[in-house]
């Protein structure tokens, strides 16, 4: 769940005290802070330049001013805007020429760490970015667990307060500075709900309420919207989950080096700075690796986290997702409630994709205002490279929360809903379809063969065609590189060493003559007969280029139990695609019992988590019969006409 390191909140940028901000010099005038110890609340000037503009003006700001500097906390003591520091306003017009975002139309004042009480006597900390001499402003609430200074504020609040907008960014439970404990999603619905009552108590709330933020803070939007508050009018969702428990266990496989990796982010970010944040993201794979090896899982995680992170323990002691422990992190209901204009977000390479898609099937078939945007990322792209997404989510609010829109109006939107990526040889560009999965493609299933064939032609049937076989032992894991991942070595990478394993099953199709474009869902059914009841199952379709080069288009992971057949089809979805095959190139399918470390190892023995000496490995076979259609293995693509 991807974040920006941000900086000590006690300072500015710049390292100054935070009662020694300076203020932003720019085409309006100046605005400037007079020193004043930080406990203390201070009058903001407006100082003009020259020229000086007409009293009548001056008057008007000053009517705004007061109105924001009266504003009181919960405990009854002012708060005081400032403005922000010159390396925020800075920052914020590299990310607008960046992004190629729209104009700032207003200079932002912000009031720092306002407190808001919680309905348990609980106080959450936030900070309040104000939109500068806008008469009315709708407010955008973004709830998070990283912190609300630095890179993160500015991408999250600033350029957003800038644009018009009031921006309420607040700090979960248990986090830099806010009251309680910290417990991952557990606490988000009600704690939403205590924010937006507060909210209507602010003399600036216009009775107009949007929500944004990617990730957890997509999560948090979802909890709201379990009992959707009828200030809300718009919510943009970056990927971000509505249900945890089915991310932590990908059909009942836990998702190891992503929320390990995530623990150990939380578990440090209070203690390290913006620098300090960045080099340990580059090195988490490297740090984490000895913990990712060890065996049982919670060993590894307990010499890694010590008692920082109890809510691992716990996750990996609750695999049934129909445990009552899961309730509060599943808020797949809020996809039936919510009414208002949702724009979502996704990446081809996020580890939410496939809620990314559902959201928007069941949003757009309730017929609710829904457009959805898929770019060629991963995670952390979302945070640095998703300038795409970033322009649309600010016409987002200016379409359903813009200054003098009423709740319930808005200018239509594109008459396409879906935009997406479409990768690969040739291709490389955005494409508007109508909806999701798109209409107007083909299912065609393509037939793994002998000697490691793929083919959209079935196999001419034979005297004797024996499966393909694979033994995969849990004490020498298969590994699997790059996709979904939360590491800067996640997405697209080459998959040439990996296929080259004896536990890895690979199937190729001739080189292409003509491309094949495919854009939709993404499924295999493979023929499987293991020895071992307890077995996962891997699959993954990768693009061959002229060269040699295997780079990984999609995935999915399923879990085999005793309740399952030891022979049986099994369907493995491998979620949605958007890539052009080029000519010349060749489509590649691998078959595994496992992906290392992304995915925990099946250890063979009934259990989520065990020690080294009580693993067992499985022995597969892949049926390839196509004379008789229990035993025939194929791969479901969506080909464009």
């Amino acid at each position: 769940m991807n974040r920006l390191p941000a900086g000590p909140s006690a300072t500015s940028c710049h390292g100054r005290p935070a009662d020694l901000d300076v203020g932003e010099v720019t085409d309006k005038g100046l605005l400037n802070q007079r020193r004043v110890p930080a406990n203390r609340a201070a009058p903001v000037e407006l100082l003009e330049a020259q020229p000086t503009r007409p009293a009548s003006s001056r008057r008007k700001d000053s009517v705004m001013r007061q109105k924001s500097v009266m504003n009181l906390e919960a405990g009854g003591k002012a708060v005081t805007p400032r403005p922000p520091s010159p390396a925020t306003v800075a920052f914020s017009k590299v990310l607008s020429r960046t992004w190629s975002l729209p104009r700032r139309r207003n200079q932002v004042m912000i009031e720092r760490d306002v407190q808001v009480p919680m309905s348990d006597g609980t106080v959450l900390l936030a900070d309040h970015y104000l939109p500068v001499a806008v008469a009315a402003a709708a407010t955008v609430l973004v709830r998070c667990p990283y912190g609300r200074r630095g890179p993160f504020g500015v991408q999250n609040a600033q350029i957003l307060a800038e644009r018009g907008h009031h921006v309420l960014i607040q700090s979960c439970r248990g986090t830099f500075g806010s009251g309680g404990t910290f417990e991952p999603m557990r606490n988000e619905i009600s704690d939403g709900h205590d924010t937006v009552a507060w909210l209507r108590e602010q003399s600036w709330f216009d009775g107009r309420l949007a929500t944004y933020g990617a990730s957890y803070l997509g999560f948090v939007q979802w909890a709201l919207a379990m009992d959707p508050p009828p200030e809300l009018v718009a919510a943009i969702v970056h990927v971000g989950p509505h249900d945890f428990s089915r991310v932590a266990y990908r059909n009942g496989v836990f998702d190891l080096y992503n929320f390990l990796s995530w623990s150990d982010l939380i578990a440090h970010q209070e203690s390290t700075g913006v620098l300090r944040g960045m080099v340990r993201t580059f090195t988490a794979e490297r740090r984490l690796r000895p913990a990712l090896d060890r065996l049982p899982v919670t060993a590894g995680a307990h010499d890694l986290l010590g008692d920082q992170a109890k809510w691992l323990d716990r996750w990996l002691e609750h695999r049934q997702l129909t445990d009552p422990f899961w309730a509060p992190l599943q808020c797949g209901a809020a996809l039936e409630r919510i009414a208002v204009p949702v724009l979502l977000v996704g990446g081809w390479q996020d580890l939410f994709i496939e809620q990314t898609l559902e959201q928007y099937r069941v949003l757009a078939g309730r017929g609710v205002p829904t457009r959805l945007i898929v770019g060629p990322w991963t995670h952390l792209d979302v945070a640095s490279k998703a300038g795409p997404a970033v322009v649309e989510s600010l016409a987002w609010l200016d379409r359903y929360a813009g200054t003098g829109r009423s709740p319930g109006t808005g200018e239509p939107g594109p008459e396409n809903s879906v935009r997406v990526w479409v990768g690969g040889e040739g291709a490389g560009q955005w494409r508007d379809i109508g909806g999701w999965p798109p209409s107007g493609t083909e299912s065609q299933r393509w037939y793994l063969g002998t000697h490691g064939a793929l083919s959209a032609r079935e196999p001419a049937a034979g005297p004797d065609i024996s499966p393909a076989r694979f033994r995969y032992d849990p004490s020498d894991p298969t590994p699997s590189p790059g996709g979904a991942l939360l590491s800067i070595t996640a997405g697209t990478r080459d998959n040439r060493a990996v296929e080259q394993r004896l536990d890895v099953l690979v199937f190729s199709s001739e080189p292409l003559a003509e491309p094949v474009e495919i854009v939709g869902d993404v499924a295999a059914e493979l023929s499987v007969k293991r020895d071992n009841p307890y077995a996962d199952l891997f699959v993954r379709l990768c693009d061959v280029d002229p060269r040699g080069r295997s780079r990984n288009v999609c995935d999915g992971i399923v879990r085999l139990t005793e309740q399952d057949p030891l022979s049986a089809t099994v369907r493995v979805s491998l979620f949605g695609a958007a890539h052009r095959f080029g000519p010349g190139h060749r489509l590649r399918l691998q078959v595994a019992g496992g992906a290392h470390p992304r995915f925990a190892r099946n250890p063979g023995n009934g259990q989520v988590d065990a020690a080294a000496e009580d693993l067992v490995p499985t022995q597969y076979e892949i049926g390839l019969d196509p004379e008789a259609p229990e035993s025939t293995s194929a791969l479901l693509l969506p080909v464009a006409g």
